[in-house]
């Protein structure tokens, strides 16, 4: 008999009210619901933070039995169970940081009825699958991070691949597969490999409009440090991450934070086991502001104060880079996004991309890529259009529209650097040329006999970072070419030569550096530190950092900063008020009434 929809509205709704504190669902998830509990396979897109786990977790509330969750990762695992916990939901995790006997016991908690949310890797399954039957007692299997499934994803996992026996042992049994980050190709691929049966498919806008985009061409070390150590001062109670193409930079941007006295730490496939989980727990525990890391690090991480994410490389494509940022923000707050990106990140690029297994595919999609950090239109626009998502106006959030190019005559520049490579033969790569327009009197450059060129020193009023961004744009408008088989050479296209020889003229973007003084922040630090608002809200988190500490668990466990701005807004001084507060569940009403409404009595007489 096919569900009552009405029904199934108001009992979902009740538990959205009960269990996470919410009033309403988000556009799609009650579709996804009512589907699910149809008991129809469903393919589910939604950006990171947009609300996915409710689309499995409450229809697994709604049935009988228990949910089987596919993730990747036992941190993730862990996150999941302990925010589930919080809430007041019976779930557990079996994996290979447990003991066998404690395995066993939850499994036949979870056959009993007992826990309604049960994880495990694809891997796990996979051997108990071998070992017992689920037709009885499971309600549904959810598959997140469904994009490793795909080898045209970007983050393929090989032992995801034989969840497609699911399928083939439980035709009965409901199937979701659950993704942030998918291209059309992928997420077909994702029905194909997991043998979905006419799947309802949901696609949500990929958009995430409180999330700044921000490139800069590369600015140099000194720059960037500088830039990373503003944005960690202009959120000193949340925290951020920085990516970094190697294990290398993660140690070095790591160092020179720490050399400055901020609380970083560094995470990398390099690093023990012990060592990454004492990293990520530091990091989601507030006990660091900044963690500088390889891609190694994020996936499923569910902390919602990251304010910023910053790529110190260039990614490899663009579902790695919206995966990456979607770490910020997820509590729909402001937060900051910035990549530099540089000739070297695309060679260094390249160079991998031709020892993989799909060098036609992966050049593509690094030409996408390349092509949105050299974007002079709306960057937002550039990225959902990479999803087949239509965005008809520019979004005024991304440093094009907030600060449009200013264009002049780049002819002489163009010609400058033209005319240097043309007199090293195309023999040279990018920082060799700029030190030779630069004058520069490092030693190979004149063993070489480059300061003997005619070009030697004549753009030396021009900064690095001015040179390399006129050469960024030079790549982009397709006056020289990098070749890549030949170290990486830059050689003069047709167009280019046509340009050096004074036959056409050549527009350029030009080049600003944000220069805001350390003055100005401290003055605007000072003037938000009067705000009333801003005062409860520090000492909220205070509050709930204290509590979180006490009970072992992370700040966001606890509340989001999204549910403590309602408490700022709305300012709960009883149990009533404060169980009305969105992100307030029954539990944590009963729990935690007390002290947050007895600090903000305490604040609304002292203000």
């Amino acid at each position: 008999m096919k569900p009552d929809n009405n029904d199934i509205d108001l009992k979902a709704g009740a538990l959205l009210r009960r269990f996470y504190g919410y009033s309403s669902f988000r556009d799609g998830q009650l579709d996804i619901i009512r589907n699910a509990m149809s008991r129809r396979d469903t393919l589910v897109l939604m950006p990171t933070g947009g609300g996915k786990s409710i689309c499995y977790q409450i229809p697994a509330l709604l049935n009988d039995g228990c949910c089987i969750v596919i993730s990747p990762l036992i941190s993730l695992m862990k996150d999941q169970v302990t925010a589930l916990n919080a809430n007041g939901i019976p779930a557990a995790a079996i994996n290979s940081s447990n003991v066998e006997q404690v395995n066993a016991d939850t499994m036949l908690q979870a056959s009993r009825g007992r826990i309604k949310l049960l994880y495990m890797s694809p891997e796990r399954l996979i051997l108990e699958m071998e070992h017992r039957n689920f037709c009885n007692w499971v309600s549904l299997f959810a598959i997140d991070e469904a994009h490793c499934i795909s080898q045209w994803g970007h983050d393929f996992r090989p032992e995801y691949t034989a969840l497609n026996r699911i399928k083939a042992s439980y035709p009965g049994i409901p199937v979701m597969a659950l993704t942030a980050t998918a291209d059309k190709i992928t997420r077909d691929d994702i029905a194909t490999q997991l043998c979905l049966k006419n799947p309802y498919i949901h696609l949500a806008s990929f958009d995430r409009p409180n999330i700044s985009l921000k490139v800069l061409a590369n600015p140099g070390k000194a720059k960037r440090i500088n830039t990373i150590t503003r944005m960690i001062d202009r959120y000193p109670d949340d925290s951020g991450i920085v990516y970094c193409l190697s294990r290398k930079g993660a140690e070095t941007i790591n160092a020179e934070l720490a050399i400055r006295g901020y609380r970083s730490t560094v995470y990398h496939a390099g690093l023990s086991s012990k060592e990454r989980d004492e990293a990520q727990e530091r990091f989601i525990n507030g006990d660091v502001q900044v963690v500088c890391a390889t891609v190694a690090f994020g996936m499923g991480i569910d902390k919602s104060n990251i304010r910023w994410v910053v790529h110190n490389n260039m990614p490899r494509n663009m579902e790695s880079y919206y995966q990456e940022i979607g770490r910020a923000g997820r509590d729909g707050m402001k937060a900051e996004t910035l990549l530099f990106y540089s000739f070297a990140d695309i060679a260094t690029l390249q160079s991998f991309i031709e020892k993989s297994g799909q060098p036609a595919l992966n050049t593509e999609k690094l030409t996408r890529m390349k092509e949105y950090c050299e974007a002079t239109v709306c960057r937002r626009r550039v990225l959902l259009s990479y999803f087949n998502e239509e965005y008809d106006h520019d979004c005024g959030n991304c440093d094009v529209c907030l600060d449009p190019p200013v264009r002049f005559d780049g002819t002489r520049i163009v010609q400058m650097a033209l005319s240097a490579m043309s007199r090293t033969n195309e023999m040279i790569g990018l920082t060799m040329l700029i030190d030779i327009l630069r004058g520069s009197a490092r030693a190979e450059l004149i063993e070489r006999g480059y300061d003997r060129i005619k070009t030697y020193g004549v753009g030396r009023d021009l900064s690095f970072s001015e040179w390399n961004a006129y050469l960024s744009q030079m790549l982009q408008l397709g006056i020289i070419e990098i070749a890549y088989t030949e170290s990486n050479h830059l050689k003069i296209t047709p167009y280019g030569r046509s340009i050096l020889k004074g036959e056409r003229t050549v527009m350029l973007a030009k080049f600003f550096f944000d220069k805001a003084s350390s003055s100005k922040k401290r003055k605007s630090t000072a003037q938000s530190a009067v705000n009333p608002a801003e005062l409860l809200f520090s000492e909220l988190k205070r509050l709930r950092l204290s509590i979180a500490r006490n009970e072992g668990v992370a700040p966001y466990i606890v509340f989001s900063d999204k549910t403590l701005m309602e408490m700022v807004r709305h300012r709960p001084v009883n149990m009533r008020e404060f169980i009305a507060i969105e992100g307030v569940g029954e539990r944590k009403a009963v729990k935690y009434w007390t002290p947050f409404t007895s600090l903000i009595k305490n604040f609304r007489k002292s203000s």
